[in-house]
Formats: C-alpha cells, sequence, structure tokens
C-alpha cells in the first residue's frame, strides 16, 4: 500500500516524525485495513511503534472499540506514545461522543498532562464535542489556563478558541477583550477567526482591532 511520493508528501507535513518511518499509506486505505483485521490485541500491547502508519493504525483499531471504558482505556496506554498531529487529530471514537459527562472528566485530565500530544488531543475533543448543546464558559477557562511553550498545544488552544468564536461568539470574545490567552494564541486565533468562512465580515472587522 505504500506510494513514494505520498510519503515525501506526508513526511513534509510532520516534521516531528523522521521522514525513515514514514511508509506512504494513504488514511483511506489504512482505515480500511483497520476495518478488516480481527486479530489485533497483540499489536495495540506492542508500544512504542517504529512507523508513523503503525500509529495510525493504532489509533483506528481504537475507533472500532464500542465500550466506553475499554476505549478510554485504550486511549490512556497510546496517547503517551502519539508524537505528531496527524496520528493526534484523526483519532475520534464513536463511542466517546455518546458519553460527554464521563467523557469530561478524563478530557479535564489529558489537558493537564506533561505529553504534548495527550493535551492537545483533550482540547481536540473539547473543540469536537463541546461547543454545541454541551457547551459552557467553563471549558473556555479550562483552555485559556493551560500554559505551554510547545507550538502544537497553542496551535491547537488558537484552533478551539477561532471555532468557539463561530459557535459561541458573545462568550468567547471577552477572552480576546481582556486579552487572557498568551500573545501568541491570542494573535493566532484571530488569525484563524479571520479566516473562518463562519464568522461574520462585521465580526471579523472587530476582532481584527483586538490585535
Amino acid at each position: 500500500m505504500a506510494e513514494e511520493t505520498y510519503r515525501d508528501f506526508s513526511a513534509k507535513l510532520m516534521p516531528t516524525v523522521d521522514k525513515n518511518k514514514v511508509i506512504g499509506i494513504r488514511v483511506g486505505h489504512l482505515r480500511k485495513y483497520a476495518k478488516e483485521l480481527t486479530e489485533y490485541d497483540d499489536f495495540l500491547h506492542n508500544l512504542p511503534h517504529t512507523y508513523f502508519e503503525e500509529n495510525n493504525l493504532h489509533a483506528f483499531l481504537i475507533e472500532r472499540e464500542t465500550d466506553f471504558e475499554q476505549c478510554i482505556k485504550k486511549l490512556d496506554t497510546f496517547l503517551p506514545y502519539v508524537d505528531n498531529w496527524a496520528t493526534c487529530d484523526s483519532m475520534k471514537p464513536k463511542v466517546l461522543k455518546k458519553h460527554p459527562e464521563k467523557l469530561l472528566a478524563h478530557l479535564k485530565k489529558w489537558i493537564t498532562s506533561t505529553d504534548v500530544y495527550t493535551v492537545r488531543y483533550g482540547i481536540n475533543l473539547l473543540m469536537s464535542y463541546y461547543l454545541d448543546e454541551y457547551f459552557t464558559v467553563d471549558h473556555l477557562e479550562m483552555v485559556a489556563r493551560i500554559e505551554s511553550d510547545e507550538y502544537y498545544i497553542n496551535m491547537m488552544r488558537a484552533w478551539y478558541f477561532a471555532t468557539a468564536l463561530a459557535k459561541q461568539y458573545e462568550e468567547t470574545v471577552p477572552y480576546l477583550e481582556k486579552r487572557k490567552l498568551d500573545e501568541w494564541t491570542h494573535r493566532k486565533t484571530i488569525q484563524k477567526a479571520v479566516e473562518s468562512y463562519r464568522i461574520s465580515d462585521k465580526q471579523k472587522r472587530y476582532l481584527k482591532t483586538l490585535k
């Protein structure tokens, strides 16, 4: 399933991953392969993996888990070994969305982790599942309080707040007006919000004044 040109393309997008550890398998092919496997427990316990695609396969196999507690257990085992944004952001087990109250407790734990991509994963799920019917301003505060110099954490924080501006504008904009975020995340949030088609031109003009 490997494609050399796709390998070169993928490797350029993931500077944290050694190019020699990228095989070059398209995500669609890997997801299909994950659905076809019948016995893979040994693979899930064989950590750390060597290749980027092995990590992605691991993520897609976790997505097959239908029991919430077992899914959390598998995530807790795997997340410390995630070493890139692509694997981190693509892992969305459907069972998690069905248990928003129970999941929130785990997200609070993940965003206080010392592992970069565990923190990023927690913020990503807050953005994906808690900006609509389950939204509270407490979630904004949780993300605002994260202190990190890590690019891949702060980029996700900016993405979170830009999405929050699109979905919960009135509750979110005070975080920029009062400059409650660090300077880099503040400016990146505004940049991403201004680029969004989900935010009105009037709102974009105002956000630009907050730079």
